[in-house]
């Protein structure tokens, strides 16, 4: 009896062991043939979380599991059509959309991470510029965003999630990334040969991007943006939507890939012509292995960035595009 509880407890000993370094063995990114960490397929970032921290939440980082709930049901009760103000022609219903149904895992009360209230710290000279260019769009094309304009979503604008086509196909091959973005099918070539970024006599509308590896971390360092973006140009990142960004604009992205679904994104912002300090924003990207890549014919007056990924589940009975018409 003795021998046998001893071998029992051994056993037991053994398998508590086993469990244990398990779990505490971190999951290993598998390589590209070149031996990249792979961060290659389609990655989506929808999300109720604010880009700020609402100020009635001035101070708490974090939910609780039952605000997550509550937060999670009372943005599903908002889900629905409602018929437009006397007047108001409408929009697009809630087919169309596809904004998000949960808060990020993390339980954060902003994806705005960095200052630790989690709200961007723009000087009142930029919010003036973003006040007086949104009171004037409808005087002249110069004080629309970029993305009304069908030019860009900027960098790293075109990051933060949206109401709709949130998703991203990242592709890499040797020397190279390159991330299509399902809204306004830009393609976003990142070199990692090491060469430095190019004259500064050169603004581009998205800055000049240069990547390298840190670990299993893709760092891209952007550069070289023109004058004429915002920095955020989606309605889902509130007061942000219009500030302007300047040439003395500086992004670092990290792209790190967590688990085999999730790759953690963070992006610091530092422009000192439009914020009192540098900024960070967090936000995860998920995996999505139902959307494949597809063209679309162009009809007009129809974008393929007006149809949104849940609509085309529907449409395609489960088979969800992902549009890369480039004109229409």
């Amino acid at each position: 009896m003795k021998l046998r509880l001893l071998v029992i407890t051994v056993l037991l000993a053994f398998i508590e062991a086993l469990l244990a370094a398990q779990v505490a063995k971190p999951w290993t990114p598998p390589k590209t043939p070149d031996g990249q960490p792979d961060l290659q397929g389609v990655w989506t970032n929808p999300t109720i979380t604010p880009f700020e921290r609402p100020r009635e939440l001035a101070g708490k980082e974090f939910l609780t599991e039952k605000e997550v709930k509550e937060l999670e049901a009372r943005a599903a009760g908002n889900r629905v059509d409602r018929p437009p103000e006397p007047g108001d022609v409408g929009a697009y219903n809630q087919f169309w959309f596809d904004s998000g149904t949960s808060v990020v895992k993390s339980r954060r009360t902003s994806l705005v991470i960095d200052p630790t209230d989690g709200r961007v710290p723009v000087k009142p000279e930029a919010e003036a510029r973003r006040d007086y260019d949104l009171a004037h769009v409808a005087d002249s094309y110069q004080y629309m965003s970029l993305w009304d304009r069908c030019i860009t979503r900027g960098i790293p604008g075109g990051m933060f999630p949206a109401g709709y086509n949130n998703a991203y196909r990242i592709v890499q091959i040797p020397g190279y990334i390159i991330i299509f973005y399902e809204m306004i099918h830009n393609a976003r070539i990142i070199p990692l040969d090491g060469k430095p970024h190019i004259s500064s006599g050169v603004k581009l509308w998205d800055g000049d991007p240069r990547g390298h590896w840190e670990g299993n971390t893709l760092v891209v360092d952007t550069t070289n943006y023109n004058n004429k973006g915002w920095i955020a140009t989606s309605a889902a990142t509130g007061r942000i939507k219009g500030i302007p960004q300047s040439e003395a604009l500086h992004v670092v992205e990290r792209f790190t890939r967590v688990d085999a679904d999730t790759i953690s994104y963070e992006v610091t912002i530092d422009d000192p012509n439009i914020y009192t300090r540098p900024w960070k924003v967090a936000i995860p990207l998920s995996r999505n292995r139902t959307i494949r890549s597809s063209s679309m014919p162009a009809t007009k007056g129809t974008k393929p960035s007006q149809i949104s990924s849940a609509a085309a589940a529907l449409l395609k009975g489960g088979d969800l595009f992902y549009f890369t018409a480039s004109s229409w």
